[in-house]
């Protein structure tokens, strides 16, 4: 057991190591993240000013499905955190891609867990990223600060930050069982694609889901899909509380306990049906 854990930590300090040389592009990165909510700002004051144009009201007082004009700024920078724990760029091509290269046969002759390993990957990869990031968020932040209605109470921060924890564990092994599916089509660009879709429209990246009329929005809460960008933001802004806060938390535990297991169980399926040639 010490042996194993001693391995892992090696394996963590060494993708550290690794993603420091990428330390300036996550600098500027972050910050031309936050370019497209400058233009999300201007559309939604002018959706706003026309709203009190038409109804002869002042535009600060206007709400949309519980949301006002601070509200909805407030979100979408919110979404910037959340996306950003909950995406992998590349992961479900790379495995395919190593799977039909058959470089995946070297964690099957090797005392090295596929799984472990790239989950390892990502966590130095988040690691590294909001050390270097956050001076940026941070400015962005303060310059907005005049739009968050402020900290929220400890047990709500308590949520969020487990919220975000689940969403980073929830997008990897989501995007990694996607991944997996290569041991059976060779190419999985066309699934990632229609998956990658739905995740923009539906996660909540796009607008906040509790503004979908039913039956859509109950529809779209079902699907996983929600924990990845709208439900840990919602809780910060403490538009989810009680009851829900912790239901919610509990099926977004429950999501990725399952894709935990999918991604194991479709990871030892595709293993026995690999075929490795050459050296």
């Amino acid at each position: 057991m010490i042996a194993r854990v001693q391995t892992w930590w090696t394996i963590l300090r060494i993708c550290i190591e690794e993603r420091l040389v990428y330390r300036g592009d996550f600098w500027l990165g972050t910050l031309m993240r936050f370019l497209p909510i400058v233009t999300q700002i201007f559309l939604w004051s002018a959706v706003f000013e026309g709203m009190a144009a038409s109804q002869g009201t002042s535009g600060a007082g206007q709400q949309i499905a519980g949301y006002t004009y601070h509200d909805f700024v407030a979100y979408y920078l919110m979404t910037t955190i959340t996306r950003a724990f909950s995406s992998m760029p590349g992961l479900a091509g790379s495995i395919a891609l190593q799977i039909r290269n058959g470089e995946i046969k070297k964690y099957l002759v090797q005392p090295i867990d596929l799984v472990g390993f790239l989950l390892l990957q990502r966590v130095a990869h988040k690691i590294v990223y909001y050390g270097i990031a956050f001076l940026p968020f941070a400015f962005v932040f303060y310059i907005c600060r005049g739009y968050f209605p402020g900290w929220p109470p400890a047990d709500v921060m308590f949520a969020f930050i487990t919220s975000l924890v689940f969403s980073f564990l929830l997008g990897f092994f989501l995007e990694a069982t996607i991944g997996m599916i290569g041991f059976w089509f060779l190419e999985v660009s066309s699934l990632l694609f229609v998956y990658m879709l739905f995740n923009f429209f539906f996660s909540g990246h796009m607008f906040p889901l509790d503004m979908l009329p039913e039956p859509w929005r109950t529809l779209v809460q079902l699907t996983p899909l929600q924990y990845l960008a709208y439900f840990p933001s919602a809780v910060f802004l403490q538009k989810i509380q009680g009851h829900d806060l912790w239901f919610g938390l509990t099926v977004q535990a429950a999501w990725v306990l399952f894709f935990i297991v999918a991604c194991r169980v479709t990871y030892w399926r595709g293993v026995k049906r690999y075929s490795g040639f050459g050296g």
